[in-house]
């Protein structure tokens, strides 16, 4: 193992490093691992905070200043894809968490999972604008849904799995999991006490993560 404090590699067993002195007990590790969980988790509670008081109060990420002087939001992109960006140009948010996502969805009474929809499939439309596909927005979701008895909403997650992987090399990235594997543990995770929906939904939001962060770093807004 590797000591965390200056980076030596030390043998398994060893409580406190020979070159620093750290302690490298695996009580000390647990420790620092659930401490990194906690500041991980607070951050993305402070990001979605500002996401849903942004949208409130107006004051969107079109704010952003382009670092190219704002030429970027007008070019075209350099992968065959030769439409301008949807939505005329603005940060996307790359930064979503399941931790957040999991919270404020509980102490909302499930409002909040309607709302991080609307936000992500809107993201997702401008990040990917020109690939021949929408995203289908909040009211489609709520209507279809039940309509089909929820059976749509399983669409509709499918359907986004398979439009990030397939942008995917629009942006240089390779994402393997597609739409099969989220409908897989949708599907077969209902029996494992729900936790498949949790895994399926962390895979959307780190594969739209990787995908609105790729877009931002195209148009120059990081």
């Amino acid at each position: 193992m590797f000591c965390t404090k200056c980076g030596k590699q030390i043998p398994d067993s060893t409580k406190f490093c020979p070159f620093c002195g750290a302690d490298c007990s695996m009580e000390k590790s647990m420790a620092n691992q659930a401490s990194q969980m906690l500041n991980r988790a607070e951050q993305e509670l402070g990001s979605a905070f500002n996401e849903v008081k942004q949208s409130f109060t107006g004051n969107s990420n079109q704010g952003y200043n382009n670092m190219n002087g704002g030429n970027n939001m007008d070019q075209q992109y350099n992968n065959g894809y030769n439409q301008a960006p949807y939505g005329g140009g603005e940060r996307l948010k790359d930064d979503r968490g399941l931790v957040s996502y999991i919270l404020l969805t509980i102490v909302t009474c499930g409002i909040y999972s309607y709302y991080f929809i609307y936000k992500m499939a809107h993201d997702v439309n401008i990040a990917c604008e020109g690939d021949g596909q929408s995203t289908s927005g909040l009211v489609a979701f709520i209507l279809l849904s039940m309509v089909t008895c929820g059976i749509y909403a399983w669409f509709w997650y499918y359907n986004l799995g398979n439009r990030l992987a397939s942008n995917g090399p629009r942006y240089g990235l390779m994402i393997q999991e597609n739409g099969t594997t989220v409908l897989l543990w949708l599907i077969f995770g209902s029996f494992l006490c729900g936790i498949g929906s949790f895994v399926a939904m962390h895979i959307l939001i780190k594969n739209s993560n990787m995908i609105c962060n790729a877009y931002n770093r195209t148009h120059g807004y990081m």
